[in-house]
């Protein structure tokens, strides 16, 4: 587990962040901070606002309530763009695009006027473990090797923080400790900060250094994972 002193800056910072549609309240008042380096997992049953935390952060709802800060700036100053490169997003199922594992790889930069050469590519999908898969076409990849290369699509873009929602609830077992342990593995080495979301509270245990539970939309308790999930 990454350890963070009192002193060191935080990542990112959510002030009383909420959001409420209709009448109803989706999240209310959530305040954390990220240390660099470390996983915080947030956990909760369905419907408890992991998901709509993830989409606030990302901007992709807008909080009613509260902001967060990134790098110590107010997040609405970023352009969501660019904020959406910075906050790395690795979804439940990987939504990659037909065609080859380099293709997929070599997207977001390209976006930015950037272009990733192949031996960048092979360095990358060697780190998720895939090495040689440049030219395998999407469609024949397993659910674990498709997780990799969404892992390893992210990771392109150079984010400063990974989201995760539920990365691994649609893999079997061995697929499953498969991601975790590269996760775990990117995370410590690049010194990358990571919001795991999971409803899996042993996941939870097994990664995050920090856990947040929520409930109903509201934090219920925050702290060292094994003191909160055990609580």
């Amino acid at each position: 587990m990454a350890t963070s002193s009192p002193a060191d800056a935080c990542i990112l910072r959510t002030e009383q962040l909420g959001r409420t549609v209709r009448g109803k309240v989706l999240l209310e008042d959530v305040s954390f901070d990220l240390r660099p380096g470390e996983i915080f997992a947030v956990v909760g049953p369905s419907g408890s606002g992991k998901s709509s935390l993830l989409r606030l952060l990302n901007r992709l709802d807008e909080p009613t309530s509260g902001t967060v800060y990134l790098d110590g700036a107010d997040y609405r100053q970023i352009e969501p763009r660019e904020l959406r490169r910075k906050l790395g997003l690795v979804t439940q199922r990987p939504y990659l695009f037909p065609g080859t594992v380099e293709r997929n790889l070599q997207f977001g930069p390209a976006q930015w006027g950037e272009v990733m050469p192949p031996e960048e590519v092979a360095g990358l999908l060697a780190r998720v473990g895939l090495k040689d898969y440049q030219q395998r076409n999407v469609a024949n990849l397993s659910g674990g090797e498709a997780q990799r290369v969404s892992v390893a699509r992210t990771l392109a873009n150079s984010p400063l923080l990974l989201l995760l929602d539920e990365p691994t609830s649609a893999l079997d077992d061995a697929s499953k400790l498969g991601i975790e342990s590269l996760i775990e593995k990117i995370v410590r080495e690049q010194k990358l900060t990571c919001i795991l979301v999971t409803h899996d509270k042993a996941q939870a245990l097994r990664m995050a250094d920090r856990a947040l539970v929520l409930e109903n939309g509201r934090m219920k308790r925050i702290g060292p994972a094994a003191e909160v999930l055990h609580a």
